[in-house]
């Protein structure tokens, strides 16, 4: 059944509605497609500021998501965690409705100016019999109709997939790679398209991880293969009698040539240095990479040191005119008491549970109580812009006071 102008008129008249406060058009919008109309794949999505703007700038948003994984939407900058959430009305799609604005040629729906205010005053103030309204009738079909929506929340990159593929092919000299399963082997666009993060967040987890294309694949450094080759590096500042700032590109590389392989010693000169700024073609090593690649060496599993001794090891294991500092621990490392003496001992994030509740069950064991400063490095990977670490250790512990100090405990 297809309305007509006369259904309009008396939907109107029942409706008990004045007919000069309307549009002269009427859009009928309650037809619903056939069977024939395809519409399995529309979806709602919610857009954020960001997202709309990489929309009209021409950019392109991306899903990722593998069969085990959640679905996560990604711009070339941030990443979203998607969610169905259910809406309480049913929404319908109604392609090229007309808004009031576009379907009426009355000044009455023309901003309100001294010009027209007489005049739709008069016509309010007019009988039905002395207006006479043109009515046109136009036909719309619904296309779908949403019970739910895609709902997106910002969410921190997803790098630990990207740590576990590269942990598979672990470069640790030429004399090994006849042990790796070139299968496992992926180049830098199998990542990207893999990994759950924008492209921005993806370049940061390679530096991350120290990722170094190595005959076409991306590939990281087994941790103590990775360790020789830097010392090699740095050794070179008192060996050349380089000011720490004035480290000779080509000088380094050309010293390692036939230790290691040319793409393994300029990558890692690219990750490890910058350029000394007034310096052409000097460059400055980055003392927080240098100085936690050394504190992993010695912080090995399952060893613990005084702090005092420790300090003392680390700073030696550095070049001259670089410093250690606890800053540089973030993620590596904890400190603990046991009486009057001070300890430190091995603890990498990367090496934690990703569940939350295991997380915390393991950080607990290993310390009973902790500083939020303290505890913040190995929290972070669930951290949002709206969720805080606060706020975590608000929900998954209990806090206390001593002497002037907040710990965190276990919750149970």
């Amino acid at each position: 059944y297809v309305r007509s102008l006369e259904d309009v008129k008396s939907i109107i008249k029942y409706a008990k509605l004045d007919e000069r406060n309307l549009t002269q058009v009427t859009q009928v919008a309650l037809y619903y497609p056939s069977e024939s109309v395809v519409s399995d794949n529309l979806k709602l999505l919610e857009l954020d500021e960001h997202m709309l703007q990489q929309i009209r700038s021409g950019q392109k948003l991306y899903f990722k998501g593998g069969l085990t994984e959640k679905v996560v939407l990604c711009t070339d900058e941030k990443t979203y965690d998607v969610k169905g959430a259910e809406i309480s009305n049913s929404l319908l799609l109604v392609p090229e409705l007309k808004f009031g604005a576009t379907t009426s040629t009355s000044p009455l729906k023309s901003p309100r100016n001294a010009a027209n205010t007489s005049l739709e005053r008069s016509l309010n103030d007019s009988t039905e019999d002395d207006l006479t309204l043109d009515r046109s009738l136009e036909q719309k079909q619904i296309s779908k109709t949403f019970h739910e929506y895609l709902e997106c929340r910002e969410i921190r990159p997803r790098f630990r997939k990207l740590g576990d593929l590269l942990l598979l092919t672990r470069y640790s000299g030429p004399e090994n790679e006849e042990f790796i399963d070139r299968k496992f082997l992926f180049t830098f666009q199998q990542l990207q398209d893999t990994i759950q993060c924008s492209r921005k967040q993806f370049m940061e987890g390679l530096q991350k991880y120290r990722a170094i294309e190595l005959q076409g694949h991306m590939r990281i450094l087994e941790s103590e293969y990775e360790y020789r080759i830097i010392n090699l590096m740095v050794g070179l500042i008192n060996e050349n009698s380089w000011v720490i700032d004035e480290v000779e590109k080509e000088e380094t590389i050309n010293a390692l040539m036939g230790i290691a392989p040319q793409e393994i010693v300029e990558g890692l000169f690219e990750i490890y240095t910058i350029p000394t700024r007034g310096k052409e073609e000097r460059y400055t090593y980055k003392e927080d990479l240098v100085a936690r690649i050394v504190a992993q060496f010695i912080l090995q599993p399952g060893l613990k040191f005084r702090v005092d001794e420790f300090l003392s090891s680390w700073q030696e294991a550095l070049p001259d005119g670089m410093k250690c500092e606890e800053k540089y621990l973030h993620g590596l490392g904890i400190f603990d008491k046991e009486g009057s003496i001070a300890f430190i001992r091995s603890l990498n994030e990367e090496n934690l549970p990703l569940n939350i509740h295991e997380r915390m069950k393991l950080l607990f064991k290993t310390k009973s109580k902790w500083t939020l400063e303290e505890i913040e490095p190995y929290i972070e990977y669930f951290t949002t812009g709206v969720l805080s670490a606060s706020t975590l250790m608000a929900k998954y512990a209990r806090s206390l006071m001593e002497g002037g100090t907040r710990y965190y405990v276990a919750k149970h």
